[in-house]
């Protein structure tokens, strides 16, 4: 029983510290470069961009890169700290 009350006490603790910690995966920490315009601290879609899209993606998670201009249907990559030109990329999503 005891053993149980210990496991209970340690995962309660777990989850409010999930609940209060500042959280990360609302932004991704660091700076978006698109089109030479500075974003920081950015998430969510970046929209109706023109092509070519240069894009410098400086921080710390990954970026996807559409040809469309709402940030639907397939995307390339762009890796954290990686810069790349993309003739036909018109939205970008990072989060």
């Amino acid at each position: 029983m005891r053993r149980v009350v210990t496991t209970l006490g340690t995962l309660a603790t777990a989850g409010l510290l999930t609940l209060t910690l500042p959280g990360s995966t609302y932004a991704a920490s660091g700076q978006l470069v698109l089109n030479g315009r500075v974003f920081t601290n950015p998430s969510g879609c970046f929209r109706e961009l023109n092509a070519p899209l240069n894009a410098q993606n400086r921080t710390n998670t990954v970026a996807y890169v559409y040809t469309s201009r709402d940030c639907s249907g397939p995307a390339q990559t762009l890796r954290a700290r990686e810069a790349m030109s993309f003739t036909a990329g018109h939205s970008v999503r990072i989060s």
